[in-house]
């Protein structure tokens, strides 16, 4: 994170948006903006074999891929500046005014 003059937070990310899926043989590939493989979610179609493994349906997997997907969207909530008794700075997203400090959601520096 970046403090600018004007007294805002630029976040830096290393996996840029926005975020994709791809289906494979055996599973989906999220990727990021870049092209980068960032999860891989693997399924299996044949009951038999899924039940041994352990494996999610083709449909479960599709889920918690777009799931994966729709994260950086999901992040780029604003976020609001805190000073706590002038020693540290807490970040949380607006959506957490009511919450403490100690929220989660919120990182303190």
């Amino acid at each position: 994170m970046v403090a600018t003059a004007r007294g805002l937070i630029v976040e830096t990310r290393r996996f840029p948006p926005p975020w994709s899926t791809e289906e494979t043989e055996a599973c989906y590939i999220v990727r990021d903006g870049n092209g980068q493989q960032i999860a891989y979610v693997y399924f299996e179609q044949e009951p038999g074999r899924r039940a041994a493994a352990k494996l999610l349906t083709r449909d479960e997997a599709w889920r918690i891929a777009a799931n994966i997907a729709k994260l950086p969207g999901l992040l780029r909530r604003p976020v609001r500046r805190i000073e706590t008794r002038g020693m540290a700075l807490t970040l949380c997203p607006r959506s957490t005014r009511a919450s403490p400090p100690t929220s989660p959601s919120c990182r303190t520096f």
